[in-house]
């Protein structure tokens, strides 16, 4: 929509129309023609016009953040019979890992929230999180939804796949102490939900359950188009020809088997709506394209009494260029966290020109761990309540795309770029760049991370309480060099940070104390190159942004041609006092340039670092 700027009005009404016939395909002669037709349907559709003429002033580019369809509810703004807990802001607290930071308990049976719809709704998201087990292995409650007073549904939720204790990478023991993790996450659909609907989320605790509370964080509502159709020269792993005589409810063969037919043949392989156990690999091979009948819909889910062997989860491994996956769920049934095992989820090499479109990924290690591929564009994807990193572009990953993607409730970097050298390096590392992207609640580590490589780029992205870590990290904190192979893969170019909305962010991580919002970590290795702007960073948890390193001796890293342009800081310090707009840490080295910038309260402890205003 880049046109649009710098027209007269009637280019910008004929651009208005143009918009029109984009957004609502045209159906029965409804497509606009001249600008008459646009002002008879003006009054009768004010809504729909102001968002079109808002298109017009503004540029597409200029949206922050991914294509959210769904509508959030805060349980602290809801009607309710519980307690609200919060704001609080210290680390190992459930009110610091909640969204704003405030929640509600109920501790009872039949307590409720209850909130009013704005929107017509089908299907329901429920963040919440109930006690642990002595043992670690979770607690048990229901919830019963109520529209307009009309019992709906009960649903069953546990707190197995949450809790982590003690230091990283942490365990299931409640004795190590310092908890973290406290929240999971349960779908509801099949509603019908219209606006101004009362909807009620109420305790109703059965006989077998356990849990002495039930935590509400949020919930979220969403209209969910109908289950996509089967496309033309597809192959279903339904099919019984890909089952054999296999009777059981495990899918891992029939997968594999249509997988294997569709690349022989060229066709795609079709996943129908339905619930599809996976216990092994699943390979995908050049050339082939996976879809299933959309997110809500379809859903490769693990088994738990297999999931503690790390070769039975549900992987689902790329071994070619020019693979498409799209419209599926991936659930894993992983309870605790082992960097020594290998990644579930998406992983993998994906060559060149492979995609990954509208994947719900949660309860695996990963949601996506994605090794040498070229132009691999990931879309739409949402990851969920993970054990590790959201997305993590790693080893020789080159002119790739993380875009319209959100992550919440990962157990590590939302999005990451990674450039390090444990494999084999096919492409070389760089200018790679996560775009549109919403990071909200890690428990672990930061919303979007660079650890090196070259110009790689974070733009027009949005973080919310990202309350463990930085909502930005730059670092050279982990290793991306290989001395023996000559490959040196820290940061040259470039790096751009842009664009970005960063709120409620800063907080305290377990090993490097209280982050920035924003944190430049010049650790032992130089950076050259950094231009951030345009940043609104508000309600830093600790400092707005920071430089800091850990230098060793004879290990000293530089900051050098670093420039922060249009960045605007307010409302730093509010979890922990102390704390500055910019604060330059006593070893750090370097320079940073700043440009029409609104910094309050500059705080350089460093004689080896200087600030240009």
């Amino acid at each position: 929509m880049e046109f649009i700027k710098g027209m007269n009005i009637k280019h910008n009404c004929t651009a208005i129309i143009l918009l029109y016939n984009l957004r609502y395909p045209p159906s029965g002669g409804r497509r606009l023609q001249r600008l008459s037709d646009f002002r008879s349907r003006w009054l009768s559709g004010l809504l729909t016009f102001g968002l079109l003429l808002n298109c017009a002033i503004g540029s597409a580019q200029e949206k922050r953040g991914a294509d959210i369809p769904w509508t959030t509810y805060e349980a602290e703004h809801m009607k309710t019979t519980g307690t609200i807990m919060g704001p609080t802001y210290q680390p190992y607290q459930v009110e610091t890992e909640s969204s704003g930071q405030q929640c509600v308990k109920l501790a009872n049976k039949g307590q409720y929230v209850e909130f009013t719809s704005s929107g017509i709704d089908n299907s329901m998201v429920i963040r919440y999180s109930l006690p642990d087990g002595r043992k670690g292995n979770g607690k048990r409650a229901t919830l019963s939804i109520f529209i307009n007073g009309h019992f709906i549904q009960r649903c069953e939720i546990s707190s197995r796949y949450a809790w982590l204790y003690g230091k990283y990478p942490f365990t299931n023991d409640p004795a190590a102490g310092t908890p973290r993790h406290f929240y999971d996450e349960m779908r509801v659909t099949g509603l019908k939900i219209a606006q101004g609907d009362v909807i009620r989320i109420r305790r109703d605790d059965q006989k077998e359950d356990d849990a002495e509370y039930c935590i509400i964080d949020l919930v979220d509502l969403e209209n969910v188009a109908r289950p996509l159709n089967q496309p033309p020269n597809s192959l279903s792993i339904a099919d019984k020809a890909f089952r054999g005589n296999d009777t059981s409810d495990d899918y891992t063969e029939a997968l594999r088997n249509c997988i294997a037919q569709a690349q022989q043949s060229g066709k795609s392989v079709w996943i129908p709506a339905g619930i599809f156990k996976i216990t092994g690999d699943i390979m995908l091979p050049a050339n082939i394209t996976v879809q299933g009948a959309g997110m809500w819909y379809t859903q490769l889910t693990g088994d738990e009494a297999l999931y503690a062997n790390a070769n039975r989860r549900v992987r689902i491994k790329g071994n070619g260029s020019n693979i498409h996956l799209s419209d599926f769920a991936i659930t894993g049934k992983l309870t605790y966290r082992s960097d020594k095992e290998a990644n579930d989820g998406i992983v993998g090499s994906y060559g060149t020109n492979s995609t990954i479109s509208r994947i719900w990924i949660e309860h695996t290690k990963v949601g996506m761990w994605i090794e040498n591929s070229e132009n691999l564009k990931v879309t739409g994807c949402r990851m969920r309540n993970t054990m590790a990193d959201g997305i993590n572009f790693c080893v020789g990953m080159s002119g790739s795309t993380i875009e319209n993607c959100t992550a919440r409730g990962t157990g590590d970097d939302c999005f990451a770029i990674w450039p390090t050298t444990f494999l084999k390096q096919v492409f070389s590392p760089g200018h790679n760049l996560i775009v549109h992207c919403t990071a909200q609640l890690p428990y672990l580590a930061n919303g979007a991370a660079i650890y090196g490589g070259d110009s790689n780029k974070i733009e027009a992205c949005t973080f919310t309480g990202i309350s463990q870590g930085s909502a930005i990290l730059i670092s050279t904190t982990f290793p991306t060099e290989n001395k023996q192979k000559g490959i040196n893969n820290n940061f040259s170019g470039t790096t751009v940070v842009k664009d970005c909305d960063i709120k409620n962010s800063g907080g305290f991580d377990h090993e490097w104390g209280w982050r920035a919002a924003v944190e430049i970590c010049v650790d032992k290795r130089n950076i050259a190159g950094i231009e951030i702007s345009n940043l609104n960073i508000v309600n830093s948890l600790s400092n707005g942004l920071s430089v800091i390193a850990k230098n060793e001796q004879d290990e000293v890293g530089l900051l050098s041609a670093a420039n922060l342009r249009n960045v605007t800081i307010s409302n730093f310090g509010i979890g922990v006092k102390g704390k500055y707009g910019l604060f330059i840490n006593n070893a750090a080295h370097g320079s940073l340039t700043i440009k029409s910038s609104d910094i309050p309260e500059i705080k350089n402890e460093s004689e080896n670092f200087t600030i240009t205003r």
